[in-house]
């Protein structure tokens, strides 16, 4: 229409202006009806994201309740022949904290250098990677980056694993959450009660013999400590204690062990002479239980 300022101008409406009313609800197209485009962030995807996380977060919690976590016994620092072995997703890292240019002089480099990259990489990713498409397969630089750490995060583990199962078979060592979960099973088919949480034979320990003897000497030269222990109680049922092993070995026994080992004790005829050994397994034959 058109008018002027004068309250007496003649009006005059072109077409009509009455609308036709619509009866259809008052909905967005779907994304999908937009090719190349993408659903809106919020809410739709997050949404979804949201509802992944849920459904993987309660997949974890009854995985860890269905399959309890291995316990072994308490720490004891004076057991030299336990294995140390992180939790299952470490095990990349603790491999990866093998290699001489991640340890030692440049441990820094390795705990603190090596994940600051990582980690920067991570919070810096969406400032950089700034393209609209969504498709992995078009995105090399990023999906390269992607894959590249998954293959050498299940690399790493798998070194890692076979690295530990190796040294168990070498020095004939079983885990110590698998002898509690057998004592355990032992003493439920017999009817008694769990076994101590404590570790094995820890009441029933023998007192060291004349401690002072030079064949102490001796058992330090051929790194008997390393997997005895520095009190020679030893981690019973994998390594014995030497600590009451004359009730168990008479001292012709004591010699054939030493000279030529025995499971996976290794032999000591070409570290120590005949006269060593001799003393030491004299020594070793007098530890022995007081008699009661």
């Amino acid at each position: 229409m058109a008018h002027g300022h004068k309250s007496n101008e003649k009006v005059v409406y072109v077409g009509d202006s009455r609308v036709k009313k619509n009866n259809h609800p008052n909905i967005p197209p779907d994304y999908t009806s937009y090719p190349g485009k993408s659903e809106a962030f919020i809410p739709n995807f997050l949404l979804k994201e949201w509802m992944v996380g849920c459904v993987v977060l309660v997949g974890f919690l009854t995985w860890t309740i269905a399959e309890g976590a291995p316990l072994g016994y308490p720490a004891d620092p004076t057991n030299a022949s336990f294995i140390p072995m992180p939790d299952w997703y470490f095990l990349f890292l603790y491999q990866f904290l093998k290699y001489p240019w991640v340890s030692g002089d440049y441990i820094v480099l390795g705990t603190m250098g090596v994940p600051a990259v990582m980690f920067g990489a991570l919070l810096l990713a969406p400032f950089l990677d700034t393209g609209k498409e969504r498709r992995f397969y078009r995105r090399p630089i990023a999906s390269s980056l992607m894959f590249l750490s998954l293959i050498s995060c299940v690399y790493l583990t798998i070194i890692s694993w076979n690295h530990y199962t190796h040294e168990l078979e070498a020095t004939n060592t079983i885990p110590e959450h698998h002898v509690r979960e057998e004592k355990a099973r032992e003493a439920h088919e017999k009817g008694q009660e769990a076994p101590s949480a404590s570790k094995p034979d820890d009441n029933k320990a023998v007192a060291l013999v004349d401690a002072n003897d030079p064949a102490m000497d001796i058992a330090k030269k051929a790194q008997c400590v390393s997997c005895h222990a520095a009190d020679l109680k030893g981690n019973p049922p994998q390594i014995p204690a030497l600590t009451g092993v004359g009730d168990r070995l008479s001292k012709e026994e004591l010699v054939e062990t030493v000279t030529n080992g025995r499971g996976g004790m290794p032999a000591f005829k070409d570290q120590l002479s005949a006269e060593e050994i001799d003393q030491l397994t004299t020594w070793l034959a007098k530890q022995k239980a007081p008699a009661e």
